[in-house]
């Protein structure tokens, strides 16, 4: 007795079978996609993480400042209203 093909298999081992092989053949294209990537060097990760943390930095101080200012403003009023 042969082993039956895919196409001979009942409903819910062909849909399996067909599930499978899409998995596999998403899988090669994630594999295909990830040769096509150009890592950073070293020196570019470096530099492009110190960018990021002054960045970062610099909005932080920014904001604060902002926060200050709106805080004086926000209790100023108050005290006028509530006085």
């Amino acid at each position: 007795m042969a082993t039956p093909t895919v196409e001979e298999r009942p409903g819910p081992a062909r849909r399996l079978s067909g599930h499978l092989q899409g998995v596999v053949a998403y899988l090669r294209e994630v594999r295909a996609e990830v040769r096509k990537i150009t890592w950073p060097t070293r020196d570019e990760l470096r530099r492009t993480t110190l960018v990021i943390i002054v960045f970062v930095v610099v909005i932080g101080i920014i904001i604060g400042i902002m926060d200050v200012i709106a805080s004086r403003v926000l209790i100023d009023l108050l005290g006028r209203i509530f006085r």
